[in-house]
């Protein structure tokens, strides 16, 4: 499968991405800040670790659902 460029997208193709993109960032915002408020005992795992899945929308979901101690 060849690569599309940007420029290649349709309309709707282009919001999609843009709009996953978004999503990403405010995912990783949301989990990032509460990494930031949280002492270690209150999370699961190490924060470090933490840190770096959220940077991707699936370890941030995980962290928040998971990496949180109530």
């Amino acid at each position: 499968m060849a690569r599309k460029r940007w420029s290649d997208l349709t309309t709707r193709q282009r919001s999609l991405v843009v709009a996953l993109v978004a999503v990403q960032a405010v995912l990783a915002t949301i989990a990032q800040r509460d990494l930031s408020s949280r002492a270690q005992f209150q999370v699961r795992g190490p924060k470090l670790l933490w840190r770096i899945l959220t940077l991707n929308s699936v370890g941030a979901i995980m962290y928040l659902l998971v990496g949180r101690k109530p």
